[in-house]
């Protein structure tokens, strides 16, 4: 019998193209973070994106660290139950939704089989000032990063042709067993000495997540 521990539900999956999302003082504010569900039953993965999604800002989003975005559906009630936060679709820009897998247990390195895609955990996500638009709570970024529930982003080690539904298989899960969450919490600044050496230098984590030692580290 197969090892059910191997495997995470797909619920949906969801692209997206930049559009105008708001305003500010520089004037409107176009992202990529508003999708829509994908009706056919397969996409296809390429290096930084699945067909059919773009980011608007290259220099801080997307790139090969940064391909698709995780969210789990599982966090869903919590935000309803904080903001009354309800968006059906893709309510955090995620591209995967899933089920059964969460910055807990998902680790930084782990590798997936989704399809004939191969993916990698690469790093948390660090919310903008574009999730406070997209969701419409100004205050969103400060309670993103607070509540620690960031999703994850993962890279491309091999293109292929991916379903928007079933199941993703766990095939390797890293030694190190740092977690998404240990990860979140280094950039956070809010972990021991000793992990967030861990964190900070795994040789799978995107480079741009990295941060400076902390004080209490020098």
């Amino acid at each position: 019998m197969p090892d059910e521990s191997r495997y995470i539900r797909l619920v949906s999956v969801a692209v997206g193209m930049p559009s105008v999302i708001g305003a500010n003082r520089q004037g409107e504010v176009t992202s990529g973070i508003g999708k829509h569900e994908v009706a056919a039953p397969e996409v296809v993965v390429r290096r930084t994106n699945i067909d059919g999604d773009r980011q608007a800002d290259l220099r801080v989003h997307g790139g090969v660290d940064k391909a698709i975005y995780c969210y789990p559906r599982e966090h869903r009630p919590f935000w309803r139950d904080e903001i009354g936060y309800e968006r059906a679709e893709s309510p955090f820009g995620e591209n995967l939704s899933t089920d059964g897998i969460d910055e807990e247990t998902a680790q930084i390195g782990d590798v997936w089989r989704w399809g004939t895609a191969l993916l990698q955990i690469s790093q948390p996500r660090w919310p903008c000032h574009k999730l406070a638009l997209h969701t419409g709570h100004p205050d969103m970024v400060k309670r993103f990063v607070t509540g620690g529930r960031s999703g994850w982003y993962l890279r491309v080690l091999e293109e292929g042709v991916a379903p928007t539904s079933g199941q993703i298989e766990i095939v390797q899960r890293d030694p190190l067993e740092v977690s998404v969450r240990t990860a979140f919490m280094a950039a956070r600044g809010d972990i021991d000495p000793a992990m967030f050496e861990i964190a900070n230098t795994h040789p799978a984590l995107a480079a741009a997540w990295r941060r400076d030692a902390p004080e209490w580290k020098v």
